[in-house]
C-alpha cells in the first residue's frame, strides 16, 4: 500500500491508502469538465460552493449547494462545474460503508457532515488508527449512512429517437415544443414516442423535461440569477408557478437555494 504524507491533488494517490476514509482538497473554475473516469474506492463529491453535474451512460445528475454525490467504486462518470467550485472529495474504502446501497444518488449534507468532511481535511491524511482522524473518519461513515437521498438525476434513453429528442432538451430546457412537435424531429409519431418515455425512462414525456428544467435551474439559481429570470428561462410563465412546481418537485423553495448560495 502507498502512503502520502501532503495533500495531493491527484485522485490516484488516494485510492491505495490503508485509511479506510481520506479527504482530497481541489478547486475548479466554472465550466471545468472532468471526461469520463472511475476510481477504485467510492467516491463522496462534495462542494463547498458551486454546483456541479455529473454524467453516466444512463445518468444525469445535478449536485446542488448542501449536496454530495455518492458514486460506487468503479463506476464510469464525468463531471462539469457550474460556478467556481470549490470541492472535497472522499475517497472510502468500500468496506467502510457496508450499509448504503451500491448505486450512485445524490444526497444531503447536514452541518454535521459538513464540518465532518472539512475537518478531517484538517488531518493528516496518513492518520493513525486511533487518532483524531481516524475518530472523524468513524463518524462520517455513520453520518453518510443517514443522509437523505434526493430525487436529482434524469435518465437517458437507449433509443436512438428519443436520443434526439432528450439532446436537444438538455441543450434547451425551456423548448415548448410538444410531442407532437418532437415527432418531425425524431420520426416518430407522438404516440410511440409518449410509449418510449414510459419503456425507456420509466416516466412521461412531460415529468422527463421537468426534472431537466429544475436542474438547469437550480444551476442557475446557484449562480445567482434571479427567480424572476429564471422561471422564464425554465418555460414558466411566472414565477409563482415556477416556485410553486420547483418546490414541490425539489422539496425547496427557490429562495432556500439562494439563500443556501450566498451563505
Amino acid at each position: 500500500m502507498s502512503t502520502i504524507t501532503s495533500r495531493s491533488t491527484n485522485p490516484v494517490d488516494y485510492q491505495n491508502l490503508p485509511q479506510p476514509i481520506v479527504v482530497m482538497a481541489k478547486s475548479f473554475s466554472d465550466g471545468f469538465s472532468i471526461p469520463p473516469h472511475q476510481h477504485e474506492r467510492v467516491q463522496l463529491l462534495y462542494a463547498i460552493n458551486g454546483v456541479m453535474r455529473l454524467r453516466t451512460k444512463r445518468d444525469a445528475w445535478v449536485v446542488p449547494p448542501d449536496g454530495a454525490a455518492y458514486i460506487p467504486a468503479g463506476i464510469s462518470h464525468s463531471v462539469s462545474m457550474h460556478g467556481a467550485v470549490d470541492m472535497r472529495t472522499l475517497y472510502i474504502d468500500p468496506l467502510a460503508i457496508r450499509t448504503r446501497p451500491q448505486k450512485l444518488s445524490v444526497m444531503t449534507v447536514p452541518g454535521l457532515l459538513k464540518e465532518l468532511i472539512l475537518a478531517l481535511g484538517e488531518e493528516p491524511v496518513a492518520y493513525g488508527p486511533d487518532s483524531r482522524g481516524s475518530l472523524i473518519a468513524k463518524l462520517i461513515e455513520q453520518e453518510i449512512d443517514r443522509a437523505q437521498a434526493l430525487s436529482l438525476h434524469v435518465p437517458l434513453p437507449r433509443d436512438i429517437r428519443l436520443q434526439k429528442v432528450c439532446a436537444e432538451l438538455l441543450a434547451d430546457p425551456s423548448d415548448r415544443r410538444t410531442l407532437d412537435g418532437w415527432s418531425a424531429v425524431c420520426g416518430a409519431s407522438a404516440r410511440t414516442l409518449a410509449r418510449l418515455f414510459e419503456r425507456d425512462l420509466g416516466m412521461s414525456f412531460i415529468q422527463w423535461r421537468q426534472r431537466v428544467r429544475f436542474q438547469s435551474a437550480l444551476e442557475s439559481l446557484s449562480q445567482g440569477v434571479p427567480v424572476s429570470v429564471v422561471a422564464k428561462l425554465h418555460g414558466y410563465r411566472s414565477p409563482s408557478a415556477f416556485t410553486a412546481a420547483f418546490g414541490k418537485a425539489m422539496g425547496q423553495a427557490p429562495s432556500k437555494v439562494v439563500a443556501q448560495t450566498e451563505s
